[in-house]
């Protein structure tokens, strides 16, 4: 029962999602789950986490949380490419000592293609690994994360730079190594001719 599972997906995945529809599936079967969550993402409030479609719930800070006996069934964290190595050691320890599941969503890497300290750690120690899908605007599985800035892709900054769909664009890898960005107005006039390919990779 006790697993580390690290679900991670490229930005506009539904990681969030995701995570809020598992701590319910938990609630409706009479568990005790917990969310948690990085300090330094305030993007919702202190302690919310909230999904692109609107869902939302409390959450409480991985730096405050104190594991009690028996407190919880299942710990899920949201934003855990933030984590730090101890941090996800930590979780890990969590896991096996309480035998609980412990779920982790974030990214797996950052706008310049490489691992976040805490999604390093989860891929070295997690009992599962899962994707977590999106698609690029061609229509293809979208496995990296751009930083974006008046249309074009920035490719030099600090790693951490909290953002949405105003900063960051799922893409291939083909066109994240591009360059190549078009604009959501530009993708939906394109559609009919992406779906088929969209279609195949899903």
């Amino acid at each position: 029962m006790g697993k580390l599972f690290f679900r991670y997906g490229a930005m506009g995945s539904s990681k969030t999602a995701n995570l809020l529809m598992a701590h319910y599936n938990f609630q409706e079967r009479g568990r005790r789950p917990i969310i948690l969550k990085p300090k330094m993402d305030l993007r919702d409030g202190e302690k919310i986490v909230k999904s692109r479609i609107g869902l939302q719930a409390s959450c409480s800070l991985i730096e405050e949380f104190e594991m009690k006996e028996e407190a919880y069934d299942a710990i899920l964290v949201d934003e855990a490419n933030f984590l730090t190595e101890a941090q996800v050691d930590w979780l890990a320890e969590i896991c096996d000592t309480y035998d609980i599941p412990v779920l982790c969503y974030g990214l797996k890497t950052d706008f310049q293609g490489r691992l976040f300290e805490g999604s390093k750690r989860l891929l070295e120690l997690a009992d599962a690994i899962e994707e977590i899908p999106t698609i690029c605007w061609c229509g293809k599985k979208a496995r990296f994360n751009a930083r974006i800035r008046d249309g074009r892709i920035v490719r030099d900054g600090e790693q951490i730079m909290l953002g949405a769909n105003d900063m960051y664009v799922p893409l291939c890898r083909k066109h994240f190594m591009s360059g190549e960005v078009k604009t959501y107005e530009k993708v939906s006039a394109d559609l009919p001719g992406i779906m088929p390919e969209l279609t195949e990779e899903i």
